[in-house]
């Protein structure tokens, strides 16, 4: 969500919000203990409250796509739990129908094709999961096309869900939990070996046992790398220690992405300047990254394959560019 949204929204539907969302915006966050991810969790929570109405819920998935449009982005897969909003739209079902109503609209208005992935909290019950995941199942072939897992992960570990992802997987749906972010590299061991990760949401700490990173390598399980969050979250202290290099020197594949651009005041773009200048990447670099994004992706072969031959098509040209390299064409 923009943060201009955010206030719009809140002012018109008479939402009162922290501080820290209006004048202190971006937020000061660290999640270093459990103190820190209430906080965190607590605004997040917050801001979604603003969305009241279907025009709400409309206005914020189109201005994500046409947002990503200007980063350069052509195929957006944004997470939601049904569950945080199924009591003010009319239950799982209507929401989930009209949240996949407003991706194909604004996939259409923006030309960026926009998919939904339904994710279950690890602070929940696990028989919640397996509700969510027999929905996303049921939506499987009208643009669902992948099943996560959110939330702090050191208070749900990943075993206590392989049950709902293997009834996600079973409908075709990707596996895309998070981990490895507020705790270690056991945690994306265990998205792996456990829910069968095609994709691990941050899974940075992966970089702290080599045998980790060897099993990312060989299956090919990209890691939505997201440099901004990581550092506004307190989990490394400076952007030159998010772990990007080694992540790529270990033949891990990197997908970058800006994590919540509402709590941490940067965009998918920003996260390839970060690239650039702060990790020292060149083109050729950053082209591989945007190439790691496509092939991690669920969009469809025609679609992958246009943005691959754009990606193509940046690197044979201007080599004396010194701006950004090409964005992601996916965003987590």
């Amino acid at each position: 969500m923009r943060h201009a949204t955010l206030v719009e929204l809140a002012e018109r539907n008479g939402v009162r919000l922290p501080e820290a969302l209006l004048t202190d915006w971006p937020p000061v966050l660290s999640v270093a203990d459990e103190r820190g991810w209430f906080r965190f969790q607590r605004l997040y929570d917050a801001a979604r409250t603003v969305l009241q109405t279907e025009a709400d819920l409309r206005r914020v998935v189109l201005e994500a796509a046409i947002d990503d449009a200007a980063d350069g982005s052509g195929w957006l897969e944004l997470q939601i739990d049904p569950s945080g909003y199924a009591a003010r739209f009319d239950g799982l079902c209507a929401l989930t129908e009209l949240v996949l109503d407003a991706a194909a609209q604004a996939g259409r208005e923006t030309g960026v094709g926009v998919a939904i992935v339904v994710a279950a909290n690890r602070t929940r019950h696990e028989l919640d999961a397996r509700t969510l995941a027999r929905l996303a199942a049921r939506y499987a072939d009208r643009g669902v096309v992948g099943f996560g897992l959110s939330n702090d992960e050191r208070r749900g570990p990943a075993a206590r869900f392989s049950p709902a992802f293997r009834i996600a997987r079973r409908a075709g749906l990707a596996s895309l939990p998070h981990g490895g972010e507020l705790a270690g590299p056991d945690s994306v061991l265990s998205c792996v070996l456990e829910l069968g990760a095609d994709r691990v949401g941050h899974g940075i700490r992966a970089v702290e046992d080599p045998a980790t990173l060897d099993l990312l390598a060989e299956r090919g399980v990209a890691c939505e790398v997201c440099p901004a969050s990581n550092v506004a979250l307190g989990v490394y202290p400076a952007l030159a220690d998010v772990p990007v290099r080694r992540l790529l020197r270990a033949g891990v594949p990197v997908a970058l992405g800006a994590d919540d651009p509402l709590l941490f005041g940067s965009r998918l773009a920003d996260q390839y300047e970060i690239a650039r200048h702060v990790h020292g990447l060149g083109d050729a670099e950053l082209a591989e990254l945007a190439r790691a994004s496509v092939r991690a992706s669920r969009a469809p072969e025609s679609v992958r394959a246009q943005l691959l031959a754009g990606i193509e098509n940046w690197l044979a040209t201007d080599p004396d560019r010194m701006a950004t390299g090409p964005v992601s064409p996916v965003r987590g």
